[in-house]
């Protein structure tokens, strides 16, 4: 670990210049203490760091130095395979080697190419933390311990015990055979077999998570992307799901659909004299249904069922008796 930090310190250094002990530290994870460490195990094992003193000041290397240190280590190679999606990257738990093998990737560059790569990058965001209205976008939580046995369990082909929480559930320990790891809409799901059947976990609510010895029962290759596609049909036509009748202003539709678990009979889609829509939307239950129309406030309203007309209609009034009680 500390080795790669090393490589990874001396990178920054040769691509950004001076960096002060703390921005060093940041973009490393560790202290400014731990900083100070490796700068003198750099300075000892001959690399020409030197500091700068002063209120602009911070530590460089001498001009012209060049390391060939730029071999990639497993996990580093793997953060690139995912690095299509920088938050699929973090899903994971392989947030910090991505950046470390990016660090990589652009010292490998012929010199001319690394300053056009590196101004290209400044002028490229991609998934950044809030959306146009500053509303930040929140990420499954999944604790680096917890990601960490779970990939290591996955690419070793042994069985995990996980303790997860299910939706109104309480936490309870399970024994799985791990297939694969999917990561959609900024979600990570660990794709498994349980007693010989399919099963399907949000990582997020893997609480705890420990690899066995004992090798996983699974197939010796897996077509994850069909995988995913068969239990997302499952999911679409099994459980308690529930088909909602619904007229919806034009300009909501896609999120309406976003958030439905499928769209049933689209063809017969169909427009009211005032252009909005009528369509019938299928959701994972009833809460999910009535959680969905709830966001959509008066620009959109559920024809059927009548339960939930009626549960849509308490709470709205109930919302309207707390705010017509006058100010206090």
């Amino acid at each position: 670990m500390r080795a790669d930090r090393l490589v990874s310190l001396v990178l920054l250094l040769r691509q950004q210049g001076r960096m002060s002990a703390a921005a060093l530290a940041e973009e490393l994870e560790v202290s400014t203490r731990t900083v100070l460490r490796d700068i003198e195990a750099l300075s000892a094992a001959g690399v020409p760091v030197y500091a700068e003193r002063g209120r602009h000041g911070g530590f460089a290397l001498l001009p012209g130095f060049r390391t060939e240190l730029t071999g990639l280590n497993p996990d580093e190679a793997l953060a690139l395979l995912v690095a299509g999606s920088r938050r699929g990257a973090q899903a994971f738990g392989l947030g910090s080697s991505l950046a470390a093998a990016m660090l990589k990737v652009v010292d490998a560059l012929p010199e001319s190419y690394r300053h056009t790569a590196a101004g290209v990058a400044e002028r490229l965001l991609i998934d950044p933390e809030t959306d146009l209205l500053s509303r930040r976008l929140v990420d499954d939580e999944v604790p680096d311990a917890v990601a960490a046995e779970v990939l290591r369990a996955v690419l070793s082909g042994h069985r995990l015990r996980i303790r997860y929480a299910a939706a109104d559930q309480d936490p309870a320990w399970r024994t799985v055979d791990p297939i694969g790891l999917v990561t959609i809409r900024d979600r990570g799901y660990l794709l498994a077999a349980r007693s010989g059947e399919d099963r399907t976990y949000r990582l997020s609510r893997i609480l705890a998570a420990e690899a066995l010895a004992e090798p996983a029962a699974r197939p010796a290759r897996v077509d994850l992307d069909r995988a995913w596609q068969e239990r997302s049909t499952r999911f679409r036509t099994g459980g308690d799901q529930v088909t909602v009748r619904v007229r919806v202003d034009p300009a909501r539709r896609e999120e309406l659909v976003g958030t439905a678990v499928a769209v049933l009979g689209e063809e017969a889609e169909e427009a009211d004299e005032d252009g909005w829509l009528r369509l019938d939307v299928a959701f994972q239950d009833a809460r999910h249904a009535q959680w969905a129309l709830w966001q959509l406030g008066t620009q959109a309203e559920a024809l059927s069922p009548q339960w939930l007309r009626d549960r849509l209609h308490e709470r709205a009034a109930a919302l309207a008796s707390r705010y017509a009680r006058g100010r206090v």
